[in-house]
């Protein structure tokens, strides 16, 4: 049920946005009189579909292959390879017989219309909900520092007090892309000692195989437990699927293991120290209990007002199976009228297709993994298994600046491509032949089949742990 609520998620999601980046390209071709044959979510590949009307002198349809949409321009070499149609003379209604200022602007209605939306979701986000934020100089107990966080300097206590000489009032600018792409200079107070610390611009590689808690978080009061993992029979036998999987991969299977629930930790109780260390913090029982995997460990904990013992033995994954409960830090909320909410939407889109410019300039220069690259499994993943709509909203708001960046790239077969040819035929004044465009598109499409499989490829690996 998870995985369907995932998928369902996601297809929702890159389905209405393919629908609008595709119809930026059918209004723009329509406002120029040129022909618009198909108009497809999906693709028909090898001519299967999943069924289409048609209205006008337009086929409308869903395919079978979800890897997208298109429309189908007469007069234009695309994906579709229709070299027979191209061997006609040009008709006045065709792509290529318009000035290519027009077939500029057709080429790039599908980016626009992804930029409007983005902004547009983000807008309407904010206006809604507002803004929360954790209030920087509230937290008077500092941050945790995972371990990615140590690497560099920090420790469990620092206050973070500016960054690159700017007051830092929203902790979440600390863990933000102007800390985690362009590497920062932190001003840290540790102790009544001011220290600067830098963040190396490629810490993001180490980041992108954990979350951004194994950098830095506000540090938690831990007050008491919360909950505790139980037996549940319908985890603890693998199911028929995961034994095909596990032989295929040569994983074996381990039933999952109750640290807490035997030693007979309850919810309610309070943890007063590990292993004879006193616990006031979060961090401090997560650090001690993860550094004694596969071992036993002894519990002081207190329960309505007596103070009683347990021994656990901490699992290989170095945890207990327990979820405590902490005082969360203050945080502040600020609203917008309907015209604020504008300027705030657009720079929360901004951000995020510069974001996507940052990454990809990294991973040229190799400063940023290839494996960051995701396919639909993770992005599914990151949608969740359970139906959050500001949540959906805000990932597909994000998604729509990074289709709007992606399809801008310079790649034969994506819009960038398309325009990239057009801006060459404006300056030498004559178009690119055919052929050629022919030539490259069959290129660009085995680029971005290989980017898609290596995608693929990715988050099925990381999905066993590689």
């Amino acid at each position: 049920m998870n995985g369907l609520i995932m998928a369902g998620q996601l297809l929702l999601g890159l389905s209405l946005l393919v629908i609008l980046h595709e119809l930026g390209h059918f209004l723009a071709a329509r406002a120029f009189g040129i022909k618009v044959e198909k108009f497809y979510l999906f693709f028909d590949a090898w001519g299967f579909k999943l069924f289409s009307f048609k209205k006008g002198d337009v086929e409308y349809g869903v395919g079978w292959l979800p890897l997208g949409g298109y429309v189908k321009i007469a007069g234009m070499i695309d994906e579709s390879m229709d070299t027979e149609q191209m061997a006609q003379p040009a008709q006045p209604w065709e792509f290529r017989s318009k000035p290519a200022w027009q077939r500029l602007i057709v080429m790039l209605g599908g980016i626009i219309v992804n930029v409007i939306v983005g902004v547009l979701i983000f807008w309407m986000l904010t206006f809604t909900y507002g803004k929360s934020y954790t209030v920087n100089e509230k937290l008077t107990n500092g941050i945790a520092v995972g371990n990615i966080g140590k690497e560099i300097g920090l420790k469990n206590g620092d206050r973070i007090l500016a960054i690159n000489g700017n007051k830092l009032i929203r902790f979440e600018d600390a863990i933000s892309s102007k800390v985690l792409f362009d590497g920062a200079q932190l001003t840290v107070l540790r102790a009544n000692k001011t220290l600067y610390i830098s963040v190396p611009d490629t810490i993001l590689n180490k980041l992108s195989k954990n979350d951004k808690d194994n950098f830095i978080s506000p540090r938690y009061i831990m007050e008491h437990i919360d909950k505790v993992t139980v037996p549940d029979p319908k985890v603890d036998e693998q199911s028929f699927i995961g034994k095909i999987l596990d032989n295929i991969f040569g994983r074996k299977f381990e039933k999952p293991i109750y640290p807490a629930y035997s030693a007979g930790i309850k919810p309610g109780d309070s943890i007063l120290s590990v292993n004879g260390k006193p616990i006031t913090f979060l961090d401090q029982f997560k650090e001690e209990v993860s550094a004694n995997k596969n071992k036993k460990i002894t519990i002081e904990a207190l329960r309505k007002g007596r103070a009683i013992s347990f021994s656990p033995i901490v699992g290989k994954d170095g945890t207990i199976g327990v979820g405590p409960n902490v005082k969360e830090p203050e945080s502040a909320h600020v609203d917008f009228s309907f015209a604020q909410s504008l300027p705030e939407g657009a720079s929360m889109a901004w951000s995020t297709f510069v974001d996507n410019a940052k990454g990809i300039g990294k991973m040229i220069t190799g400063k940023l993994s290839a494996r960051n690259i995701s396919s639909p499994i993770g992005i599914a993943k990151v949608y969740g298994s359970t139906f959050d709509w500001i949540k959906f909203w805000t990932l597909t708001g994000l998604i729509s600046m990074a289709l709007a960046f992606m399809n801008l790239l310079p790649i034969p077969g994506l819009d960038g491509g398309h325009v990239v040819f057009l801006l060459i035929e404006m300056v030498q004044r004559k178009p690119v032949s055919e052929k050629v465009l022919e030539k490259a598109q069959i290129v660009g499409f085995v680029i971005l089949i290989c980017l898609m499989v290596f995608a693929f490829g990715n988050d099925i690996l990381k999905s066993f742990g590689k």
